[in-house]
């Protein structure tokens, strides 16, 4: 029987204040022949962000899609590509709702490059603006559960809140 350490589990992100963390590191298998992060997996490093941003506010969206609910799709994604990652860097995805509407929410994303001391200075990579529509099986725009709302509303910045009415 294989047992496996109990402190080996996911890494998980977190929230310090209305941004969500998520650190990740280049491996090999990201960077084309030039040895640069292929800008398509861009678009992977900030979808694991904002899927843990969702489950660390306790957003079930397997268990919604289960029960035959609705589900997030990217509707619109605005980029600006400053500076290339390459192998073996650390990343780190944060993540931030600028805007909340009643079938969808708008996030902010920017990927950075960590410095290997806390005093080393950090470099944005990327900049993003994600319109992330909740849709039904159909694929039309639905209202997102009121408990989702509620915790979005939870950390969205007071002076940009445009909160949909439920």
């Amino acid at each position: 029987m294989v047992r496996i350490p109990p402190d080996i589990i996911p890494f998980s992100g977190r929230f310090e204040g209305q941004t969500h963390y998520f650190a990740c590191r280049v491996y090999f298998e990201d960077t084309d022949f030039s040895g640069i992060v292929y800008h398509a997996n861009y678009l992977r490093y900030m979808e694991r962000a904002r899927s843990d941003m969702l489950r660390c506010l306790g957003v079930d969206q397997r268990g919604t899609h289960d029960a035959g609910g609705g589900v997030y799709a990217v509707a619109d994604m605005h980029l600006r590509f400053v500076r290339p990652a390459k192998m073996d860097d650390d990343l780190v995805v944060m993540s931030q709702i600028t805007r909340l509407r009643a079938a969808a929410c708008i996030i902010h994303q920017r990927v950075i490059r960590r410095g290997q001391s806390v005093t080393d200075s950090i470099e944005t990579l990327l900049e993003a603006d994600v319109t992330a529509a909740f849709i039904n099986p159909e694929g039309r725009p639905i209202r997102q559960p009121r408990a989702w709302v509620d915790a979005f509303s939870a950390i969205l910045d007071p002076d940009q809140k445009d909160r949909p009415r439920l």
